[in-house]
């Protein structure tokens, strides 16, 4: 009743210019974003036919062919992209020619002025010593071209070379903002994330782009004395970022962990800086070995989890 009345006596003393200065003031703030989706358990949605070694790395949508997923290797494997019918059975595979799988730790898809994309992102570096990453840009080949028994061969439409500008980083997470043109890329193997952003263009081989510091993602999981000292490395890194994505409509970006996915909402007005430096919402943990794949399904419906190790892919379903 007090805080009532204190209102009503604010109202009748303050003139109508200052309140509606006020009143344009608050509308100006910066609002948070709305009550986040929930997410159910997951459940296993595919049995992967690829990669046959185990080192599923990277999970894609496909923005030209209705459920057909790609996925690839990591370090030390072939260049080539997987296409996966929504069973996990094999539909293809694209070897993408003059180029090497250095480190592939992700990919991304989408759609830019009518023409569908992948992209295979070069950016592990384990050891902070790389002179630059790369990521390669291909036009999505028609399903009609695919087949099991035997690989297309495709060359990257263009591929762009870039450095941190802030020194070499090991990296797992990259996500394509398609209103802004460009490409977010977390690092991995350092306590606190820092997030990265350069321009979805073409550059000169010669001149590699300097991906610009926008931020720190300071609110992932840290593991506990306990698990920071067992066998397994990944119980000691749960913290650690291995893939990332936007949802299309903007709303949403998903890390995933080496323990669960993390939703990170995004208000309207938002940057992706500010979203992602936020606490996360927590999904279900995966229970995989080492979940390094995810994305959002085309329709933002539900966050698609792989794992090294283990050939089958997860989904999580939005309620």
């Amino acid at each position: 009743m007090v805080c009532l009345l204190s209102v009503f006596a604010f109202l009748k003393t303050t003139p109508k210019s200052a309140f509606t200065a006020l009143l344009g003031l608050l509308c100006a703030l910066p609002s948070r974003a709305e009550t986040p989706p929930v997410y159910a358990a997951p459940i296993v949605a595919a049995e992967l036919a690829e990669p046959q070694n185990q080192e599923t790395s990277g999970l894609a949508v496909s923005h030209r062919t209705p459920g057909l997923i790609w996925t690839h290797n990591d370090s030390g494997g072939a260049p080539v992209l997987f296409a996966l019918n929504a069973d996990g059975s094999l539909r293809g595979k694209v070897r993408v020619e003059g180029v090497v799988n250095y480190d592939w730790e992700d990919m991304a898809s989408f759609e830019l002025d009518g023409k569908a994309w992948l992209l295979a992102a070069d950016i592990g570096d384990n050891y902070a010593a790389r002179q630059g990453c790369v990521l390669h840009l291909i036009a999505e080949p028609d399903a009609a071209a695919l087949s099991p028994g035997q690989e297309l061969l495709l060359r990257p439409e263009y591929s762009i070379n870039f450095i941190y500008e802030d020194g070499a980083r090991d990296a797992e997470s990259l996500a394509v903002d398609l209103k802004e043109r460009m490409i977010y890329v977390l690092s991995k193997r350092e306590d606190t994330p820092r997030l990265y952003r350069l321009p979805l263009a073409p550059a000169p081989v010669s001149q590699p782009v300097a991906a610009r510091f926008l931020g720190l993602v300071a609110h992932l999981p840290q593991p506990t004395a306990l698990q920071r000292n067992v066998r397994m490395p990944t119980q000691g890194f749960l913290g650690w970022p291995t893939a990332m994505d936007f949802s299309h409509d903007g709303t949403m970006a998903v890390v995933l962990v080496y323990e669960q996915p993390l939703l990170f909402p995004r208000a309207p007005g938002e940057t992706w800086a500010e979203a992602l430096a936020r606490e996360p919402v927590k999904l279900t943990p995966h229970q995989f070995p080492q979940a390094e794949a995810a994305c959002f399904t085309k329709d933002d419906r539900a966050i698609l989890v792989g794992s090294e190790k283990t050939m089958q892919l997860l989904r999580y379903d939005r309620r």
